[in-house]
């Protein structure tokens, strides 16, 4: 069952939370060893928790992972999946841990990422390579790939994950899940941040269902106090538009990169499968290209996301009170700590302006079309060590990353919300991510359209390789 599915079972007293959560360390136990993907079991937490008395939120009893990246849970460590945080422990939770406590989640674990979530992989020095359930030689994508592994094989229904420059969308199409991207600053980051580089960053998770992502949403969106800024709330909760009529959608879609590098033709071959799909709901659909000064969107993109290492990686020293030691680092991640400390702060400046330039020219695509379609990424899942770098040239791994997410980090940019949804498989049976990015602060629509795609083309009966034993709903 996803979860919305457990959850009402919890409501029926059907089954009680610590049934659930018991069954959930089990199928843990089944298959992490292959996979690699829990890398701070929570279960005694979560025994406890589950034993006592939960609020009455949406997920009452239902088990639940974290990102090791970002998400502050009181007394268990957060290490950004570095050597150099492996023994920091947050004494508060953040705010969006307060909100899943709310919803009455059950923390289980945390998962595998890369170092600071710099990599489309989840492949760090700390934990060792996270493996694809679809075929373990395979990367799950990143930086999200733990939680995404860990749903895509059944130990969870859903799992916490974040976003800069594809980090939820990525995994989501290289394990077959449904990930959403919401609109920047749906979701507090607070109350210890206010934004990460300059709005690049959002929270939220990777699910089995649609209405799994609507639900969370709902339980988590809104600003907290002292946020510098929110994204507009929304007309009625989210889960009111699984179901609803999505209307007549005009929707563009591409297949050709924005940056002009190659395309997988499995990928192509998907867009336009889901583009066909898309037309038989009688949508208007049309092919387009998104237009972009190629130079300029690299380089300013980079210098953010190379300034927002460098940040991150002095915030975390600052709130650990640990003295940075390059040797606890990755290659990688020290030379874009050092490239980002390096910034002058007008060039930074420069460049934040150079991308909302950009972004404007994006937005002038949606006075035309209500959805953009296009692949999530340029490839089909990748093999594991596709980043490594030499050590003379440790910024290979990143000029790789920028082949592969040319469509999925124009909504990190821009603000806007886009979702990666698994419609198709290929002829090696391992899924391709679909994405298609929406409206301004229009996750509603975006809602809609999914659930419509996801009852057409449902994927709840595919299972991957290393499975821990759950069974595909009964029609």
């Amino acid at each position: 069952m996803d979860a919305t599915g457990q959850s009402e079972l919890v409501r029926a007293r059907e089954v009680k939370p610590i049934e659930l959560v018991e069954a959930a360390i089990g199928r843990a136990g089944k298959v992490n060893d292959e996979l690699n993907c829990v890398v701070t079991p929570m279960y005694d937490l979560a025994r406890e928790a589950a034993a006592g008395a939960l609020p009455e939120g949406p997920f009452e009893g239902v088990p639940f992972l974290l990102k090791d990246l970002m998400a502050a849970y009181a007394g268990v460590p957060m290490t950004f999946a570095s050597r150099f945080l492996a023994d920091f422990v947050p004494d508060h939770d953040s705010e969006l841990v307060v909100r899943y406590k709310r919803a009455g989640l059950l923390t289980i674990g945390k998962t595998n990422a890369s170092e600071f979530g710099l990599l489309p992989t989840s492949e760090p020095v700390l934990f060792g390579a996270c493996h694809n359930p679809w075929d373990v030689r395979l990367s799950t994508g990143g930086s999200s790939g733990g939680s995404a592994a860990a749903v895509a094989s059944g130990i969870v229904p859903m799992a916490h994950a974040n976003d800069a420059g594809g980090s939820i969308r990525i995994p989501a199409s290289c394990c077959g899940l449904f990930g959403m991207r919401p609109t920047r600053a749906r979701i507090s980051m607070g109350p210890d941040i206010g934004d990460v580089m300059s709005g690049l960053v959002v929270e939220h998770a990777v699910t089995r269902s649609v209405r799994d992502s609507a639900t969370l949403l709902d339980a988590t969106c809104g600003p907290a106090i002292g946020d510098p800024y929110f994204a507009p709330p929304p007309d009625r909760p989210f889960i009111e538009e699984i179901g609803a009529d999505p209307g007549r959608l005009r929707i563009g879609f591409t297949v050709t990169s924005p940056t002009e590098g190659d395309v997988h033709p499995d990928c192509v071959k998907a867009v336009r499968q889901a583009a066909a799909l898309c037309e038989e709901f009688g949508h208007d659909v049309e092919e387009m290209a998104i237009e972009l000064d190629t130079t300029m969107v690299t380089q300013a993109f980079t210098a953010v996301y190379c300034a927002g290492a460098a940040w991150s990686i002095e915030a975390t020293a600052m709130m650990s009170g640990k003295v940075l030691e390059p040797h606890l680092f990755e290659p990688l991640t020290w030379a874009m700590h050092e490239i980002g400390k390096a910034l002058p702060a007008p060039d930074y400046l420069l460049a934040v302006s150079a991308l909302q330039m950009m972004g404007r020219v994006i937005m002038r695509l949606f006075s035309v079309y209500d959805a953009v379609l296009s692949p999530t990424i340029t490839e089909p899942p990748y093999e594991l060590g596709r980043f490594d770098a030499p050590e003379d040239n440790p910024l290979v791994g990143l000029l790789r990353a920028a082949n592969l997410v040319p469509f999925t980090a124009i909504a990190n940019f821009t603000g806007l919300p886009a979702m990666s949804m698994p419609l198709y498989w290929n002829e090696a049976g391992l899924p391709l991510g679909i994405q298609f990015t929406g409206r301004y602060a229009d996750e509603a629509g975006m809602f809609r359209l999914a659930a419509q795609l996801e009852e057409a083309r449902p994927w709840a009966d595919r299972r991957p390789a290393v499975s821990a034993g759950w069974r595909a709903p009964a029609d």
